[in-house]
């Protein structure tokens, strides 16, 4: 986490297997997996998937906003500089101890997050394309975005034979 690397495929779709496999009757969503196309060939071969959402958001934006991100570390409680400030600066509202920025949290782990992840996204993307499965939406605010996954999806699933 600290060299803002991401987890090991492997591990990855072991747990991910481990916890679909429970949900067999249930209806569910995975936000951030899988990651790699190895991940969703692994998963392919376990779970096929219905539809995959991409929300396109520009590195820079993303990079603005976790950079901003402070965390009091014994509580877990998290502030953000713009969304989130702390009524002091620096401070947690609570105990009043110092805020931290988390390592995975600073703009170069967070660049070579992304880095890595655009390396990957080509290939994953391409897979779920040619199974007739991804759907991009482009955006830099949720409240830009969501209306439109929401439009797509109230259309989306009656369409295919669940409830919305």
């Amino acid at each position: 986490m600290k060299a803002g690397k991401l987890v090991p495929d492997e591990t990855m779709v072991k747990l991910i297997s481990s916890e679909l496999s429970v949900l067999k009757t249930s209806t569910w969503l995975l936000d951030g997996f899988p990651r790699t196309r190895p991940q969703a060939e692994a998963l392919d071969q376990h779970e096929k998937l219905d539809l995959v959402l991409s929300l396109e958001v520009p590195d820079e934006v993303i990079i603005e906003r976790i950079k901003g991100r402070w965390t009091h570390l014994p509580s877990g409680r998290i502030y953000h500089t713009e969304f989130n400030p702390p009524k002091v600066p620096g401070k947690d509202d609570v105990t009043g101890e110092p805020l931290v920025q988390r390592e995975d949290d600073k703009a170069e782990s967070v660049r070579r997050r992304l880095e890595y992840y655009a390396a990957n996204t080509g290939p994953l993307k391409k897979f779920y394309e040619e199974q007739g499965l991804l759907e991009c939406f482009h955006g830099t605010m949720s409240n830009e975005i969501y209306p439109r996954v929401h439009k797509y999806l109230q259309t989306y699933i009656p369409a295919h034979g669940g409830p919305f």
